[in-house]
């Protein structure tokens, strides 16, 4: 939020400047709107198109993205029983 609020203190004090010196802006703000709409787009198109020529999206990006934790697997939250002791995950019971 802070460098569009710069962006636009700075272009009321360009425009209170222009406005002193008794000059036009050098383009008519219409025109620079659409030029910058343009820009902005234009940006956007080589990365879509790099991305598109690229291999297919994958279905899933969790095992690209998720890293093994430094210190190993974390230890898991067990929840207690009504009797007080701790119940035994699915995974852990050996009768199975």
């Amino acid at each position: 939020m802070k460098p569009y609020l710069v962006s636009l203190a700075l272009g009321l004090l360009v425009g209170v400047i222009y406005a002193l010196f008794q000059v036009r802006s050098p383009a008519p703000p219409v025109i620079a709107l659409v030029g910058l709409l343009g820009i902005l787009l234009g940006e956007q198109i080589p990365p879509l198109v790099k991305q598109l020529s690229e291999r297919p999206a994958a279905t899933s990006w969790l095992h690209h993205q998720v890293k093994p934790h430094v210190f190993g697997e974390l230890p898991r939250c067990v929840q207690p029983t009504a009797s007080g002791t701790a119940a035994a995950r699915p995974a852990d019971r050996s009768d199975a």
